[in-house]
This record gives C-alpha cells, structure tokens and sequence, in this order.
C-alpha cells in the first residue's frame, strides 16, 4: 500500500509540474508531427475533404524529382561553407574578446546584436545592402565586382545567403565559445606557457581540446539552422535568380502549398528531418569523443 501511495504522489507531482508542458509537448509536437508522417502515405492535396492512402508512391516520387535533389545538393553546399565560416569567425571573435582587449563587454553586445533580428527584417536589410550600398561603393571606388547586385547574378546570390548567414549566427556562437575559454583552467594554460607552448601550438594543444563541448554545441547549432532556413532565403532571394539559391526548406514549402501536393511535400519534410537528425547525431558523437577534461 505504502509503495502504492508513493507512486500516486510521484504521478501526482509529475502531472502537477510537468503535467502543462508534457500536454503542450505532445500537442504542438508530436501528434502534429505523428499526423505528418501519415499523410506522407496519402494524396491529400492539403484542402480537400478526403484522400486516398498511396503507400510509398510520394517517398518514390521523391527521388525521381530532380528539383529535389538539386535543392538538396545546393542546401548541403550552403550548409557546409556556411557551418565552417561562422564557426571559425565566431572562434577568433572569442579568441579576442576574451584576451583583455579594451572595451571588449561592448563588442560582445554588438557582435550579438545580429542574433537578435528576425530572419525576414534581416533579409530585406541585406537586400537594401546588396542592391544599393554595396552597389554605390563599388561604382564610387571603381571595384567592377560590387558594381551589380549579388543578388541578380546566380553565380553571386548563393554567397550573399552564406554572407548574411555567417553575419546573422557568428555572434550567438561567439557567446558560446567565451563561455568555453572562460572555463579553461588559467593554471593549465600557465602550464602550457612555462612549457614553452605559445600561438598556434597552445590553440591547437591546450585550447581547441578544452573547449571542445562548445565546438559540439556550436557547430550542432548552426548545422540545425542551416539546414531549416527558409525566412533569410523568402525574403534575401525569394529563390532567385533562377532559382539558383532555393535551399531544402522552401522547395518543400512550395511544393506543399503551392503546388498542393501536401503529401509528397511531407515525405519530403520526412526525408529531410532524417537526414538531418542522422548528420546532427554522428556530429555530436564524433565530437563528445573528442571531450577532454582538464
């Protein structure tokens, strides 16, 4: 009886604590997402009253599209470039912000400020930036490269997301990585000094080894965001020109709602989730592996 008791009071606490966010959870969560996997089986068109269960026609219908997969292989070239460059600005803007340099408390506000700007706002300002001030500069100074847009060449557009991207994340992940170097034992790193270790050996030796849990939470970070942008791409490119910068997501999004095709959109939403639910979990595993402790 008494362990009876003691297992009512537990469901009890539980349900009166966590109980709100557990129903919030399953309800925003995983029914929605439940209910999602579902239609990937249907031809539901996303408004009509009924539909008829396909099997696995959309997961195959999938891999036929070629705008899909070019999509995809344009979304993990954006990924890649775009993982790499914020990480490494975001680990030298730490690297000197945590050296004593004068005024340092305000470069770290104004490093993370980008962080704080809707994805939307921040395209349409680049956009101005792109189409008008970077334009005048190069026509002012005679730099032909600036002279047109980045965004009405599609061999330049891709790198104006990758800019705006690595802009808008380097900040919150600078955050991140000071937090790493401000947990470096001083004593290790005195240590390491006396022993003769100095620049690039003490970084490659005793500083990257320290702080790598932020290296995994940085770089698990930005691989997630990456791969989900959709409001920069809306608002920056719109997918132009030519669709030469249409990422993963608003492929999806437009084959769901604008093509109506809401089923093969799903799989496709499916497809990528696994995808990069596999990336983020053999990221984080390489790289808990790597963890040393001082």
């Amino acid at each position: 009886m008494k362990e009876g008791k003691k297992f009512l009071t537990k469901v009890n606490m539980y349900l009166l604590f966590a109980g709100p966010v557990t129903l919030a959870f399953l309800t925003v969560v995983i029914i929605p997402f439940l209910y999602g996997f579902f239609l990937t089986f249907t031809n539901w068109n996303g408004v009509a009253a009924s539909y008829t269960i396909v099997g696995f026609e959309n997961y195959k219908t999938i891999f036929k599209d070629a705008g899909f997969i070019q999509s995809l292989g344009l979304t993990f070239k954006y990924v890649v470039f775009t993982v790499l460059l914020t990480n490494a600005v975001a680990f030298t803007l730490a690297a000197i912000l945590t050296s004593g340099t004068k005024g340092q408390s305000f470069f770290r506000a104004g490093f993370f400020t980008p962080n704080l700007i809707g994805g939307v706002a921040l395209g349409y300002v680049w956009q101005f930036v792109f189409n008008n001030i970077l334009t005048y500069f190069g026509k002012s100074i005679g730099a032909t490269a600036l002279q047109s847009s980045f965004l009405s060449s599609p061999s330049k557009a891709f790198w104006a997301l990758v800019i705006v991207a690595v802009w808008q994340y380097s900040g919150y992940m600078m955050i991140i990585y000071i937090t790493g170097f401000l947990n470096i034992p001083k004593d290790v790193l005195e240590a390491a000094q006396i022993d003769g270790a100095s620049g690039w050996t003490k970084i490659k030796n005793i500083t990257i080894p320290l702080i790598m849990p932020a290296f995994t939470i940085s770089v698990f970070l930005t691989l997630q965001r990456t791969f989900m942008v959709y409001d920069v791409n809306l608002a920056l490119t719109k997918g132009g020109p030519f669709k030469t910068t249409e990422l993963i997501s608003m492929y999806v999004y437009k084959k769901a709602f604008t093509e109506r095709a809401y089923g093969i959109g799903q799989a496709q939403a499916v497809v990528l989730f696994v995808i990069v639910a596999l990336i983020s979990i053999t990221q984080v595993y390489l790289s808990k592996k790597k963890e040393v402790e001082a």
